[in-house]
């Protein structure tokens, strides 16, 4: 059983930047691709950003891209995620995932774990 752990959300003001982190640990080895997803009140939880763990291959919603870069530590078994000019409508509960070969990437439906969240507020 993975256990992943998010931190580093919190309140910020509009333009500011944030680094979220998501610690992983148990199972027997780290997953195919761990992703960034969020969810902000009354709306769906979409895809943010990932990334392939064996090469170091990102991706990025078009919301984020230009603005956030994502990365991973495999001896620590980290996911980082570093935003900046953050806006008001990035306000969610953000969340890391992780999942096996199959299945989009960009499809929730497709990881099997998933950690706890951490809120992010964009607000002045």
């Amino acid at each position: 059983q993975v256990h992943l752990a998010e931190s580093g959300g919190g309140l910020v003001q509009p333009g500011a930047s944030l680094r979220l982190s998501c610690a992983a640990s148990g199972g027997a080895r780290s997953g195919y691709y761990m992703g960034w997803f969020r969810q902000a009140p009354g709306k769906e939880r979409e895809f943010v950003s990932g990334i392939r763990w064996r090469d170091g291959t990102t991706d990025y919603a078009d919301f984020m891209k230009g603005r956030s870069t994502v990365s991973r530590d495999i001896a620590a078994r980290t996911m980082t995620f570093q935003m900046s000019s953050l806006k008001p409508e990035d306000t969610a509960v953000y969340y890391c995932a992780q999942k096996g070969f199959d299945g989009s990437v960009f499809d929730q439906e497709a990881y099997n774990y998933w950690g706890r969240g951490t809120q992010v507020t964009v607000s002045s």
